[in-house]
């Protein structure tokens, strides 16, 4: 068999992307982040009705796919980020609140289960809050790096892998950012506060995933 590795993976997308819909997620599968980025620009936002505030929640995977600065240059939308670092920590708080009533929301997830359920840790809870409630639309970029076996696997993934790195990416002073698994984190730092499992989609199809097939973010 020519390529094993790819079929792989495209057999394993294609199982995740059916039980996700079974679970009333819009699934699309885009080969890299670029074609990814094109499902959401050329795709997903032009058959969305009447768009006009977008923000986003952390996320390396969506950021790595370049539509955030396409997005924010683009006068046809109100552009709430949460990602501006010149304006004080109250008001950074301020626009993510703001955040939770715009028309489109894109952000990541932490992991995916095979069965078809986002599950995610937040440390203030405002990607969590949004995905969840708030925002008309959302757009979850994820790579295949993020699917796991079972609810078990997938948060022993966002414990012992998404958050150290994310804590290491962040200069955060905890303990998992020098061991590189989590334990006893008392850290003002700490990241790792609030839980959401999700299990289906509500309204259906509210929540658009792209499934990347190739590894991205944390």
């Amino acid at each position: 068999m020519k390529n094993p590795e790819l079929n792989y993976w495209n057999q394993r997308l294609a199982r995740v992307k059916e039980n996700l819909e079974g679970n009333n997620f819009d699934v699309y599968i885009a080969e890299n982040l670029d074609s990814a980025k094109d499902i959401a620009l050329n795709e997903i936002i032009p058959a969305l009705d009447n768009i006009r505030t977008i923000s986003w929640g952390g996320s390396m995977t969506f950021i790595s796919t370049g539509l955030f600065h396409i997005l924010k240059d683009d006068k046809k939308y109100e552009v709430i980020n949460t990602f501006d670092r010149s304006v004080s920590v109250e008001e950074q708080l301020a626009l993510r609140r703001e955040s939770l009533h715009c028309d489109l929301f894109l952000t990541g997830t932490n992991a995916i289960t095979e069965d078809g359920q986002l599950v995610n840790l937040d440390m203030i809870g405002n990607r969590i809050g949004a995905i969840t409630f708030g925002p008309r639309h959302v757009i979850l970029f994820v790579g295949r790096n993020k699917i796991c076996c079972d609810l078990d696997d997938a948060m022993y993934r966002v414990k012992n892998y998404a958050a150290p790195v994310n804590t290491m990416n962040l200069d955060k002073k905890t303990p998992c950012s020098k061991s590189g698994f989590c334990h006893n984190c008392q850290s003002p730092d700490r990241i790792c506060n609030t839980w959401t499992i999700t299990e289906k989609c509500f309204p259906p199809k509210r929540v658009k995933i792209i499934l990347i097939n190739e590894d991205a973010g944390f």
